[in-house]
């Protein structure tokens, strides 16, 4: 049985280094995401937009731009995540920059330990954001949700989930990968991240690094994406605020959200930093809403399940 979709906007860039993305939600609106997943026939409920601080746009105290706000608004986030999975439905989290990924996946962490389900992450993004407030360049804490999500962090962002970390590094799966700052490389290596970055897809296709990266899931999985859209090669997503280039290609990610739809796993998403100030005519929110359908079974033919 397909879960009913809750669409949740959460539109800030309190966590980011370029404002903008706090339209991401809207732009995915406009772009039609609702109907998208509808014409697929799936019930789709659209709850509005969470409220939170506004970007007071300052610099860095102790490492962390903007904590107290950022901490306002992924407990939001927590809260509206966690209760679309206790009534049952499928979260769409509608970016927004990456720093709410803290909220939504604590949110499902939290769920699978009251559900007693297993947690595998996929994190599809140009970027580890595995940095800490000593290893940050910025301070900007969109680079650190991950490090926050593993236990590595201030308490008021390591705790929104009741525990200490939220999921453990073994839970997690990145894609895509093609920037990490100096100091963030060494902490991934030690904290033993799977990541399959750009090279290893270049030097074994998009196929066996998915094949790699969905193993070991069974009926008890519950599987949630984090979708970044600078994920996507730069001269295909344009409206994002950290592009890099020689990302996937069409194809490469269109095949990744139709791995992703054949395990019949997905049960939710976050779709984060667009940013429609960057953006031509709105197409990157577009090509998302793309990729989305494909993430929910869309495809050229009809194949076996």
């Amino acid at each position: 049985m397909t879960l009913p979709i809750r669409l949740i906007g959460a539109p800030t860039d309190i966590g980011a280094g370029i404002r903008g993305a706090r339209m991401g939600p809207e732009a995915l609106r406009v772009a039609g995401l609702q109907a998208a997943l509808e014409s697929h026939g799936l019930i789709v409920t659209d709850y509005g937009n969470l409220s939170g601080p506004a970007n007071p746009w300052q610099e860095p105290v102790n490492g962390y731009r903007h904590l107290a706000e950022v901490v306002t608004w992924n407990r939001s986030v927590h809260e509206a995540v966690h209760l679309a999975l206790t009534e049952n439905a499928l979260p769409i989290l509608l970016g927004g920059d990456h720093c709410l990924a803290i909220g939504s996946i604590s949110a499902v962490a939290r769920h699978c330990r009251q559900a007693n389900k297993k947690l595998r992450v996929l994190w599809l993004d140009a970027h580890t954001d595995f940095n800490t407030n000593t290893l940050t360049p910025t301070g900007n804490i969109h680079g650190m949700p991950v490090a926050v999500l593993c236990g590595h962090g201030p308490d008021a962002l390591t705790g929104i989930g009741g525990m200490v970390p939220a999921m453990p590094p073994s839970s997690l799966r990145q894609i895509g990968i093609r920037s990490v700052d100096e100091g963030e490389k060494r902490f991934v290596r030690q904290a033993g991240l799977e990541i399959f970055d750009m090279r290893y897809i270049d030097e074994v296709g998009m196929r066996r690094a998915m094949e790699t990266a969905l193993s070991g899931m069974d009926e008890n999985t519950h599987l949630h994406v984090s979708f970044d859209v600078d994920f996507l090669d730069a001269a295909l997503a344009p409206g994002v605020g950290t592009t890099v280039k020689g990302g996937p290609t069409y194809r490469e990610a269109q095949l990744c959200m139709e791995m992703i739809a054949d395990t019949g796993r997905l049960a939710s998403l976050d779709i984060m930093e667009i940013n429609p100030a960057l953006d031509l005519r709105n197409g990157t929110a577009e090509l998302a809403i793309d990729l989305i359908e494909s993430l929910f079974g869309k495809s050229t033919l009809m194949r076996n399940s």
